[in-house]
């Protein structure tokens, strides 16, 4: 079985950074994604929008913390994990989160989002989606895509229009 989640959303606030005892970089963010959809009996269109929380560690935790902020466009790739606690009240408590283990950086060098990173590389990942797929841990794949398709890479990503008033924190 595998446990393995691709998203491409917007962060939904800046990205909290802190360090382990050892050392590590631990990156935390929340990620808003959409999806539009028409209503099977009255043809309506209709948006249904997901708040996702992000944990990034190590040197891409770094990386994006570096590159990313409120707003930017990325592609997660990750597995899910549920985290169980019992809050103060002696309540158990659980929620589900993404630990990334790439991180894409989607959008124009406007917003500072230059490249992606990958937790299995040492080296950040340049974003050239015109002769490379998702995937770095193979050699680039050459794209059978037309010229003209390629001039725009990000022609085909919706984009997510998330009103402040809809984030439930």
């Amino acid at each position: 079985m595998y446990n393995k989640v691709i998203l491409i959303g917007n962060l939904t606030r800046d990205i909290e950074l802190r360090y382990t005892p050892s050392g590590t970089a631990v990156a935390k963010f929340g990620l808003a994604t959409n999806r539009v959809y028409s209503d099977p009996v009255t043809k309506e269109k209709k948006q249904e929008v997901m708040f996702i929380d992000i944990t990034v560690f190590g040197r891409a935790a770094e990386t994006a913390n570096q590159y990313l902020k409120k707003g930017s466009q990325v592609l997660i790739e990750g597995r899910l994990s549920l985290n169980q606690w019992t809050d103060q009240t002696g309540q158990k408590r659980s929620k589900h989160e993404i630990i990334a283990e790439q991180v894409k950086f989607l959008g124009g060098r406007d917003n500072q989002q230059t490249g992606g990173y990958d937790n299995n590389y040492q080296q950040p990942q340049q974003n050239n989606y015109q002769n490379q797929g998702y995937n770095n841990q193979t050699q680039p794949q050459q794209s059978a895509q037309p010229q003209q398709a390629m001039q725009n890479p990000n022609a085909n990503i919706p984009s997510i229009d998330i009103d402040e008033e809809d984030i439930p924190f």
